[in-house]
């Protein structure tokens, strides 16, 4: 089942269909990142990407540590 997901941006409303258990998730994250009660600009759409781009490269980073331990210890 879908779940329709909302934000304004800009002054226009963008509405994203996704899987509802992702949805529950999306929004929590949505929520750090953004006023999801108003509107945001697009230079918060842009902090709110850079953000989550980071958060991603410290996992991979992370990820390849734990990689090169365990094929160290094989």
């Amino acid at each position: 089942m879908s779940k329709k997901i909302g934000l304004h941006i800009g002054g226009r409303r963008f509405d994203v269909d996704v899987e509802e258990q992702f949805a529950h998730f999306l929004e929590a994250e949505m929520s750090k990142d953004f006023n999801t009660e108003g509107n945001n600009d697009i230079k918060v759409l842009l902090q709110g990407y850079v953000r989550k781009t980071y958060e991603i490269y410290k996992q991979k980073e992370k990820i390849e540590e734990i990689s090169q331990k365990i094929e160290e210890k094989l």
